[in-house]
């Protein structure tokens, strides 16, 4: 359904005559407000109606008040194709949480999103935009796997020792995908102020919470909460947990290191949220929080806002 689409937004068009291009000096200059209100008669007290775009999204980062470096990274790509009155709404939303010391976490982090990115805009994004469409030789699921295995690789090769989280959501069209290794998250609020994990803690505490072993309050401050038994770099093999569904009902996603969602309640996340006039305030707010709360590890937070 998705390619289909695509390919009429991507359809040869038989090409039109174009109209010559005005050469009057005039219209190149900027009008006063009185030449405004010559061209809309009548229409200056209106409201002018402006549609948002499908997709909003906003970040903010942080080290936190007990680092002295950062290990996480982030990236962020929101597009919106548009042609004939249709509109597909796309996004790439990553974020990687590096673990292994100074240097190794920080490179960990930064080649997970790096080559993520790139895999994602090779494979995915670019072939969107070619004027002859070709069937996709791998399933999305394909690509965010391969895209999570070729970081790994590059991990071990660039930053020995060293490992890191990611998290990745995809947006596509009505669908969202998820690449998750790690215990970043990402979570959808709606827009009645209900807010649940799409993703599940790769933390032997969080495994020992699922079996039974311990309670939720008990593991938010057991002691090893960080110890990870999947990431990036860490071990081989692994299978990264994918997520494929439609998206989700109109609200946002929040994509965070443990840094946010670890130290600040969900309904705090929820109240800086409902109240912030802007995305970019939202998240900036969270990271503030988190700070005020201590602000022991790296804080990132991208918080998108889902087409209704």
């Amino acid at each position: 359904m998705i390619r289909k689409l695509f390919n009429r937004f991507f359809a040869r068009k038989q090409a039109t005559e174009k109209a010559p291009r005005p050469q009057t000096q005039e219209i190149t200059k900027p009008l006063s407000a009185e030449g405004v209100a010559a061209l809309l008669p009548g229409q200056m007290d209106k409201p002018i109606e402006v549609r948002p775009p499908q997709l909003l999204a906003a970040s903010a980062q942080s080290t936190g008040r007990q680092r002295d470096h950062n290990e996480d990274a982030l990236f962020a790509l929101t597009a919106l194709l548009a042609s004939n009155g249709e509109h597909a709404p796309f996004g790439i939303y990553i974020v990687a949480d590096g673990m292994g010391g100074h240097q190794y976490g920080e490179i960990a982090s930064e080649t997970a999103v790096r080559v993520m990115s790139d895999y994602l805009i090779e494979h995915l994004y670019r072939p969107l935009f070619r004027i002859e469409q070709q069937p996709p030789d791998m399933s999305l699921r394909d690509i965010l796997e391969n895209g999570v295995q070729t970081a790994h690789e590059a991990i071990l090769v660039n930053a020995p020792g060293g490992g890191t989280t990611i998290t990745t959501a995809v947006i596509l069209n009505n669908q969202l995908a998820i690449a998750h290794v790690g215990d970043s998250r990402v979570y959808h609020i709606s827009l009645t102020g209900a807010m649940r994990p799409l993703t599940r803690d790769h933390s032997l505490v969080k495994r020992l919470e699922e079996l039974g072993q311990l309670t939720p309050e008990e593991a938010a401050t057991h002691p090893q909460r960080n110890v990870l038994y999947r990431a990036l770099g860490q071990g081989e093999p692994f299978d990264p947990e994918i997520i494929i569904s439609p998206i989700p009902s109109p609200g946002y996603l929040l994509i965070c290191s443990d840094g946010l969602w670890g130290v600040i309640p969900e309904n705090t996340i929820l109240q800086i949220i409902n109240t912030s006039p802007t995305l970019h305030a939202a998240c900036q707010r969270m990271v503030d929080a988190a700070n005020e709360a201590g602000g022991p590890d790296n804080i990132t937070a991208i918080l998108v806002r889902l087409p209704e």
